[in-house]
C-alpha cells in the first residue's frame, strides 16, 4: 500500500507537469485520482505506481536527451493506464485514454498527439533515430531489466502475478519468448548513459531469468 508520503510526492510531480499548462488545480486533482484509481487495481503487481514514480525518476536521469519533456513525463503517467494480461491492445487503449483525459484538462493538441505517439511506441520497445522522446521513455520503463538482482528478482516474481491465470508451462514459453526478443536486439537501451551503464546489466538479468524459468 503506498504511503502518505509517497502519494504526496507523486502528486507534487503531477502538480508540476501540469503546471505549464496551466490547469487548475481541482481538476488536477481529479485527474489525479483516476490515475492513482486504475493503477491501483487488485490485478497489478508490477505494473502500479511505484513503476510510474520509477519511470519517471529515470526521465528526470535522462531529461537531458529529450526534445519535449513535459509529453515524456506525461506519457509516463499513462502508458500503462490500461493494463489486462489477457488483452493485445493495452497501449492502444491506453493512448485513447490519455487523449481522453488531458483534452479534458485542456492540454494543447500537439502536445497531446505527441503524448499518444509516444504511449504507442512501448508497445514494442522501438523508436525511430530521432525520436528522442520516445528513446527516453522507453528507457525508463525497461530500466527495471538493469536493476539489481535482489529488484530483478521482485520485478519477475511480480509479473509473473500478474498472469496468475496462465499456467506454467504457458507462462515460461511466452515470457522467454518476450526476454529473448530484447536479447537478440542489437542494443536494449538507446540513450548513450543507459547503453553505457544498463545494458550489461539488463542483458545479464534476462539470462539468469531464462536460465531461472527452464531449470
Amino acid at each position: 500500500m503506498p504511503t502518505e508520503n509517497f502519494m504526496d510526492i507523486l502528486f507534487s510531480n503531477w502538480q508540476h507537469t501540469l503546471q505549464s499548462f496551466g490547469v487548475d488545480q481541482v481538476a488536477a486533482e481529479e485527474a489525479f485520482n483516476l490515475l492513482v484509481a486504475a493503477y491501483s487495481t487488485p490485478s497489478r503487481y508490477y505494473h502500479t505506481l511505484k513503476h510510474i514514480d520509477r519511470v519517471l525518476s529515470i526521465i528526470q536521469i535522462l531529461q537531458g536527451y529529450t526534445n519535449n519533456l513535459a509529453a515524456v513525463q506525461l506519457a509516463a503517467w499513462f502508458h500503462d493506464v490500461v493494463y489486462d494480461t489477457e488483452a493485445q491492445d493495452n497501449e492502444e487503449r491506453s493512448a485513447d485514454y490519455a487523449f481522453e483525459l488531458l483534452s479534458n484538462l485542456g492540454i494543447p493538441e500537439s502536445t497531446i498527439t505527441t503524448v499518444t505517439h509516444l504511449i504507442l511506441n512501448t508497445k514494442n520497445h522501438q523508436a525511430a533515430v530521432n525520436d528522442y522522446d520516445s528513446k527516453v521513455l522507453i528507457d525508463a520503463d525497461l530500466a527495471i531489466l538493469a536493476a539489481n538482482s535482489v529488484q530483478y528478482e521482485e520485478y519477475a516474481y511480480a509479473v509473473r502475478q500478474e498472469y496468475g491465470w496462465l499456467q506454467d508451462v504457458d507462462y515460461i514459453i511466452g515470457r522467454q519468448q518476450v526476454l529473448e526478443r530484447f536479447l537478440v536486439r542489437s542494443h536494449i537501451y538507446f540513450t548513450p548513459l543507459m547503453s553505457e551503464f544498463a545494458e550489461p546489466c539488463a542483458r545479464g538479468n534476462i539470462q539468469a531469468e531464462i536460465q531461472s524459468l527452464l531449470s
